[in-house]
């Protein structure tokens, strides 16, 4: 039966007791309002460690002016429904004040450079500062051996995976593939913002990097070209898109021709919604 928990004493307590026992945790952090991507990352951590830990949390540090997180669904009954039907051993959902108790706004705060900038980062100044602190004070309560990530926020799984190395913690970041509609649109909690038209629409932002990984993978060059053509077709369609980039895997940075650890991404307004995606090329 999952329990689930919303103090640091609580939390700390519990997983004080499988340290003691040593037995291993695996810890998916999400913002709630899950979907079945979220619920792959816990079949994946399911089966890397005997101890599951979920945690709902929607980080205002993370969040710009004007962005959404008043607005944010918050399903807490119906996550937790879901992660107990998985398998989930404990939920962590505290409020702000458990994560920040000395506010938000003078608290102390995790930089990740090179990896954070740029990309998202140009669009949503600070954001990627708001998901590493956070995922640093997550992991020092849940102290967990594997903390799993999905890879349509590639750029966020980036980042935590450089702050884990740089920090020298003894966490494994692993990334499960991005789970997808039926008509190649990435799930994510915010698809629910699309209109009728809009969803419609949406899956082409999937297509079209795909349409830019062929042309890579046919030796098309140069790849900023690609990406000036791609955002041009997004833009044709109805988008308002923010960049495709073909970048290193590993550090974020442009690439040029002959790179095989790369990765083409691209993030595009349409209608209230923030579209995010990637592929492997």
């Amino acid at each position: 039966m999952m329990r689930t928990l919303t103090t640091v004493e609580a939390l700390r307590s519990q997983v004080s007791a499988w340290r003691s026992a040593g037995e291993g945790i695996a810890f998916v952090p999400t913002m709630g309002n899950l979907h079945e991507g979220h619920l792959q990352l816990v079949r994946h951590a399911l089966e890397q460690a005997p101890h599951v830990v979920a945690s709902v949390f929607v980080n205002p540090t993370q969040f710009g002016p004007g962005e959404d997180f008043d607005s944010y669904p918050r399903t807490l009954d119906s996550d937790q429904q879901k992660l107990a039907a998985e398998g989930v051993q404990l939920l962590f959902a505290p409020a702000v004040d458990t994560l920040y108790p000395g506010g938000t706004q003078a608290t102390t705060q995790i930089e990740v450079p090179e990896v954070s900038h740029g990309l998202c980062d140009d669009f949503r100044p600070g954001h990627f500062a708001g998901v590493a602190t956070v995922v640093a004070r997550l992991f020092n309560l849940v102290q967990p051996d594997v903390a799993v990530f999905g890879e349509k926020d590639y750029q966020q799984l980036t980042v935590i995976r450089r702050m884990v190395r740089d920090l020298c913690w003894p966490i494994r970041v692993e990334g499960v593939p991005t789970v997808r509609e039926a008509d190649g649109l990435a799930m994510s909690s915010r698809n629910q913002y699309l209109g009728t038209a809009e969803r419609r629409l949406a899956p082409q932002l999937y297509r079209t990097l795909c349409e830019v990984a062929e042309q890579v993978r046919a030796g098309q060059i140069p790849y900023r070209e690609l990406e000036s053509g791609a955002m041009q077709r997004l833009a044709d369609a109805g988008f308002r898109p923010e960049y495709v980039a073909i970048r290193h895997a590993e550090t974020l940075q442009p690439v040029e021709r002959g790179e095989l650890n790369a990765r083409v991404l691209g993030a595009a307004q349409l209608g209230a919604a923030r579209l995010i995606d990637n592929l492997g090329l």
